[in-house]
């Protein structure tokens, strides 16, 4: 059960928590996102991402 809203610093291979919790939410969607699942986020923009389909439409957004 999804309970603590994590705070972490996203790096460019791995991210770093700074706050524990048990997920994060996609900047995108608004999905929460498991620690244990999290494989896509923005060194730059500092923000996770639910899959590659968000992390692809915040590219787009960008351009």
């Amino acid at each position: 059960m999804l309970k603590k809203l994590a705070k972490i610093r996203y790096l460019p291979n791995n991210y770093e928590i700074i706050e524990n919790g048990d997920h994060v939410i996609c900047a995108i969607s608004g999905k929460k996102i498991p620690i244990e699942n999290l494989s896509y986020w923005s060194v730059e923009d500092q923000e996770p991402y639910f899959s590659y389909k968000e992390a692809s439409i915040k590219r787009e957004k960008k351009n």
